[in-house]
């Protein structure tokens, strides 16, 4: 007996699971009841089954999905062999979505869903039934819990997890190189079909990339994309569900791609030959110019370091690097002089400071241009033969006589003509002048050695054309002597001598003094005056000494 209802229990169950995957648009379940359906087994195989009277009998129910059908979707029915058809008897049902999503008639125990269901929001239901007699008020049977599954549907599309995607990868990467993962999910039940089996696919974005279709994982489908020629790529990629076959429904996602710079240009010259100029009195460490070499990468590996590699003025000029601006500045090292050199030739040198070996074969990673600079002649002012002048004199020299003579010229190539001058602060008495055209100087006023054996004045050299360019030279002067001056005793004497004096004794020394200057002392020679030197009592000889003192004696 009891090994017959299990086995109607589980037949009951199977024949409504088929029946609804076979007929999906069928609205009612079977209802036969348990007894019903147990007599029509004993007619089939010809054996009568017995049971103890059941009460309760209705099928686990399935529904549909977002149910579209002009009716209200019918669910099942609940029944109970107490049930006579009399209308006694009242069904309730309670539990989930009871009243709301599902209505029943309390007379006929036909369930309906009010309301489209979503499996994505709830797919199971679990409700209560009861059967309550009208006139008693008392339930007939004992309440029982009962199911309702929702089946799913493919109502959701695949959604990325992001709307928008950004990935970074360096330029001149290989082919296969992963970019980015994006990742798709789909809201229908993965273990119904193929509803939630998501392919990816790409729509926008080829030939450069390319995508796995079970993995989501961008890959560079190019070998060596250059930054330098696009540095943006937008690339769509599609996520359909049902494997990806006809009738899935596709979401899509947008990932914008940046390829990142590495070093694999060298720098260039715009130009092969670049000209400069420097006026001849730019003092060393003047900016002359600036060179910039033109490297397409970014950041530090378009970093550029100059040098001067040869040229006959790598000496006379120096580059030193802007790192702001990447740029070359030439600048003087040395004095420059136009007489001497008016033009010179660098060759310059571009090099990247930052190099990557994987990309060495596409340098070298430099580049050379010519520089030449030109010298430009300034005005500059006459130049003295001499850095001062010496010159000497005799103090009896007459006035109007040339003494010496000063030499300047114009250092430029125009050579200007130069007149001369004598600086009045240093000549207030006018002693001396010069002849403008040649700088001949020549005397004024009389000389005196005694007076002034020095003269320092200064001579101006002044363009004609340009009297603002001038220089200015000392010119010593020296008064030489003559023998101008008489001598002079070196004082008065009065000399008393002893009547008793014998011959020869000394009885004074006389000494004398002379203003001119002697080349190597003085010598004087003393006698005596003639009124007195016919008196024979006295006689003056020379000592022979340095200061030439004489000594007079008496011969008495």
């Amino acid at each position: 007996m009891m090994r017959a209802y299990s086995f109607l229990t589980v037949l009951l169950w199977s024949s409504v699971f088929h029946g609804i995957h076979m007929m999906p648009s069928q609205r009612r379940t079977n209802k036969y009841s348990h007894s019903e359906r147990i007599t029509r087994l004993s007619e089939n195989d010809g054996k009568t089954l017995h049971r103890t009277k059941r009460g309760w009998m209705w099928n686990q129910f399935f529904l549909l999905e977002e149910y579209t059908g002009p009716d209200t979707q019918y669910v099942g029915k609940l029944h109970t062999d107490q049930d006579k058809g009399d209308g006694n008897l009242k069904y309730i049902l309670t539990g989930d979505g009871a009243g709301s999503l599902f209505i029943i008639d309390e007379n006929t125990g036909d369930i309906h869903a009010a309301k489209k269901l979503d499996r994505e929001e709830k797919s199971l239901y679990v409700l209560r039934a009861k059967a309550i007699d009208r006139k008693s008020g008392r339930q007939v049977e004992p309440e029982s819990e009962f199911i309702i599954k929702i089946h799913d549907i493919n109502d959701n599309e695949p959604k990325f997890t992001k709307d928008l995607y950004t990935a970074s990868i360096p330029e001149m990467s290989g082919v296969g190189t992963s970019v980015i993962q994006v990742t798709a999910t789909d809201a229908d039940d993965a273990n119904y079909g193929n509803s939630a089996k998501v392919v990816y696919s790409i729509l926008q974005g080829q030939p450069y990339f390319s995508v796995d279709p079970e993995t989501g994982i961008i890959k560079t489908a190019l070998p060596d994309m250059s930054r330098e020629n696009r540095e943006q790529y937008q690339v769509v990629i599609q996520a359909k569900d049902m494997g990806g076959q006809m009738g899935g429904l596709s979401g899509t996602t947008t990932v914008n791609i940046t390829l990142t710079d590495v070093n694999d240009n060298p720098p260039r010259f715009p130009q092969s030959t670049y000209q400069f100029s420097s006026p001849e009195s730019a003092p060393p460490g003047t900016p002359l110019g600036r060179i910039k070499a033109n490297d397409p990468d970014l950041g530090e590996n378009a970093e550029i370091e100059y040098s001067i590699s040869n040229g006959d003025g790598s000496d006379v000029f120096d580059i030193v690097t802007d790192k702001d601006t990447q740029e070359g500045i030439i600048t003087v090292k040395k004095q420059l002089d136009f007489e001497k050199k008016i033009l010179y030739t660098l060759r310059v040198e571009a090099t990247n400071t930052h190099l990557d070996p994987r990309f060495l074969q596409l340098g070298p990673f430099k580049d050379t241009a010519l520089v030449k600079i030109s010298v430009e002649d300034i005005d500059e002012p006459p130049v003295f033969s001499r850095s001062s002048y010496l010159i000497e004199v005799d103090e009896d020299a007459k006035e109007g006589s040339i003494i010496g003579q000063v030499v300047a010229q114009d250092p430029d190539i125009t050579k200007n003509t130069i007149k001369y001058s004598v600086d009045r602060h240093t000549d207030l008495d006018r002693i001396f002048n010069i002849y403008s055209g040649n700088g001949s100087l020549f005397i004024s006023k009389p000389l005196d050695r005694e007076e002034t054996p020095w003269h320092n004045i200064t001579v101006i050299a002044t363009e004609i054309n340009n009297p603002k360019q001038s220089s200015q030279i000392p010119v010593f002067i020296r008064i030489l002597d003559i023998n101008d001056h008489a001598p002079e005793f070196a004082k008065y004497y009065e000399t008393f001598v002893c009547e008793n004096a014998k011959a020869g004794q000394l009885i004074q020394t006389v000494s004398a003094v002379d203003k001119d200057e002697p080349p190597r002392g003085h010598k004087f020679f003393f006698e005596l005056v003639p009124e007195f030197a016919v008196h024979p009592n006295f006689s003056i000889i020379d000592n022979k000494e340095k200061y030439q003192l004489y000594q007079l004696f008496n011969h008495e």
